[in-house]
C-alpha cells in the first residue's frame, strides 16, 4: 500500500496547514459577517413599503442566488480587471463569499421576521415604541429562534465552501494542502489531513450552535413552565 504514515503526520501537524486553516477560519467568519450585514438590509428593503426598495433587494437576491458563486469568484478576480478595476485576492473573496452569503440570509432573516406574530408588533406601537425599538425589543428576541438554526447551518457549509477561494489563489486551507501535495508527491495524506482539519472545524462549530440555540430557547421554556 503506498500511504506514508510519516508524511500523514507531518501534513497534520504542519504549520503550513495550520495556517491555512486559521485562514478559512476568519474568512468564514468575515463573510458571514458581510452576509448578516447586508442580508439584513436587504430583508429590511424587501418588507419595506416602498416599490422600489422591494424591487432593488429582490434583484440582488435572485441575481447572487441565480448564479454559481464560482463564477461570482472569476468574475471578480479576473473579470473586473478587464474595466480597470483591480481588486486583491482578499478583497474579491470577502466581496464574493460575502455578498453571495447575505442573497441567502435575506430571505432566512425575512422569514425569521414574519415569524413574529402581528399583534405584538402592533401592541409595541400602541405602547409608543418606535420601529427601531420594536425591533430590537420585540422582533428580533424572537425572530432569533428561527434565524440562528439555518444561520448555523450556513456558516457551517461556509466553513466548506471557502475552499472555492483556492481557485483565485487565496491561501486557505484546500490551497494549502494542494500545494503540500505537490511539494511532497503525496496527494492521498494532503488531502485526507485537511479534510480532518475541515470535519474538527465543522463538529466544534456544531457543538458552539447547539448551545446557542439552547440559550435562546432557555427564557421561552422558563416562560412556558412558569
Amino acid at each position: 500500500m503506498n500511504w506514508s504514515w510519516h508524511s500523514f503526520w507531518d501534513f497534520l501537524s504542519s504549520p503550513y496547514l495550520l495556517r491555512g486553516a486559521w485562514t478559512t477560519v476568519w474568512l468564514t467568519v468575515a463573510a458571514t459577517a458581510i452576509g448578516l450585514l447586508v442580508g439584513s438590509a436587504a430583508a429590511l428593503m424587501k418588507m419595506a413599503g416602498n416599490p422600489l426598495l422591494r424591487g432593488v433587494a429582490s434583484f440582488y437576491v435572485w441575481l447572487w442566488r441565480a448564479t454559481p458563486l464560482l463564477v461570482q469568484l472569476m468574475i471578480l478576480y479576473t473579470g473586473l480587471p478587464q474595466i480597470g478595476i483591480r481588486l486583491t485576492v482578499v478583497e474579491c473573496a470577502l466581496i464574493g463569499f460575502g455578498l453571495n452569503e447575505a442573497a441567502y440570509l435575506a430571505e432566512v432573516i425575512r422569514a425569521g421576521i414574519r415569524s413574529v406574530d402581528r399583534g405584538q408588533v402592533e401592541a409595541a406601537k400602541a405602547l409608543g415604541m418606535n420601529y427601531a425599538k420594536t425591533m430590537r425589543i420585540v422582533v428580533l428576541p424572537q425572530a432569533a429562534r428561527v434565524i440562528v438554526p439555518p444561520l448555523g447551518n450556513q456558516f457551517n457549509g461556509m466553513l466548506k465552501i471557502s475552499s472555492l477561494a483556492s481557485v483565485i489563489t487565496m491561501q486557505e486551507l484546500l490551497r494549502s494542502a494542494q500545494q503540500l501535495a505537490q511539494l511532497e508527491f503525496r496527494v492521498l495524506e494532503a488531502y485526507v489531513a485537511a479534510a480532518i482539519y475541515y470535519i474538527v472545524l465543522t463538529t466544534l462549530w456544531g457543538e458552539i450552535q447547539r448551545r446557542i440555540e439552547a440559550a435562546l430557547d432557555r427564557p421561552f421554556q422558563v416562560a412556558a413552565s412558569g
